[in-house]
């Protein structure tokens, strides 16, 4: 059963939703309730309002919106991000989330794009963003034809851009690969991913370590699975880089969600700070994550729609 199933909507609510999330006037925490509302629904009313979000001022919300059309695997949602992706007007967070979406949706009529984006566009996280796409595709094709292993549902049920590497391998083995500098970006994210499921303590702190990397994207999806793993060893690390002012902002965003999740009080205080950050990508990042908090903290679902229990057969 699709997620999209499990969710009850009137018309009146999925209008509501859309006209909130493309609402300006409202509080960024107001649209991000809506937005996070209509990835759970499908249909050309939510989709629409998603693909315009992705041309919204806000940068943050622009990448949400393309994040989250990308795992609802929306194939009508693909000229829109096709557009997107060419868009040298469009922030390089908004560029890059837009491939990334491509990716998960996984046509492959999208590779040409793919890879002329990857042999042009200016942003290093884009043309990174673009090989990891390309290679997502290759590896479905390989399952489709049964040339690869077969897909698992991600344990955190996100569409991840890379397909974990074997579980055979230790952890030790995947800290090797996710640290190595010479390593492919498929292969860093591919260890990620499998140390994010193995879960045990030595593998948080090989993914902690990765902090480290060159690559402003490999850190920024490690900060975004420090978030998912919601694990208290990484708030150090993580307030470092929401702190460095240098960071990529699309890193210190994902540090400030991250901190969000693991929400102890040090955690906290630091988003307090930051939410009047320079840099929108920044400051809208943790009031969202402030205002989730508050919701969480109050016992009300930060989504206008929650999931429902199914009925059982």
């Amino acid at each position: 059963m699709g997620y999209e199933n499990l969710f009850q909507s009137s018309p009146e609510m999925e209008r509501f939703l859309c006209e909130r999330l493309i609402d300006q006037s409202q509080p960024i925490s107001e649209r991000f309730r809506a937005l996070f509302s209509l990835r759970n629904l499908r249909g050309p009313g939510p989709r629409e309002a998603l693909i315009r979000a992705t041309r919204d001022s806000s940068n943050l919300l622009a990448h949400e919106a393309a994040f989250a059309l990308g795992q609802m695997q929306d194939v009508e949602a693909v000229p829109a991000l096709e557009a997107a992706l060419r868009d040298l007007s469009l922030h390089p967070i908004v560029r890059h989330e837009a491939a990334e979406a491509l990716g998960a949706i996984g046509l492959e009529g999208i590779i040409p794009l793919l890879e002329e984006s990857l042999a042009t566009d200016p942003a290093q996280e884009v043309q990174e963003t673009c090989e990891l796409a390309l290679r997502r595709i290759q590896e479905q094709k390989n399952i489709s034809s049964g040339d690869g292993a077969s897909v698992k549902v991600s344990p955190f049920l996100s569409v991840d851009p890379a397909m974990p590497a074997s579980l055979n391998s230790s952890v030790d083995q995947l800290r090797e690969v996710l640290l190595n500098e010479e390593e492919g970006m498929y292969e860093r994210y591919a260890a990620l991913f499998a140390l994010r499921n193995a879960g045990e303590d030595a593998a948080v702190n090989a993914i902690i370590a990765s902090l480290n990397a060159r690559s402003a994207l490999l850190r920024h999806e490690v900060a975004y699975v420090l978030g998912q793993l919601q694990n208290k060893a990484a708030s150090a690390a993580l307030s470092e880089i929401l702190r460095n002012v240098n960071e990529h902002p699309m890193v210190r965003h994902e540090a400030a969600e991250a901190l969000g999740s693991i929400a102890d009080s040090e955690s906290v205080a630091l988003l307090k700070e930051f939410a009047v950050d320079r840099e929108p990508i920044v400051s809208q990042s943790c009031e969202v994550a402030l205002s989730m908090l508050e919701y969480e903290n109050s016992g009300k679902s930060f989504e206008y729609l929650f999931l429902q229990t199914p009925q059982v057969q």
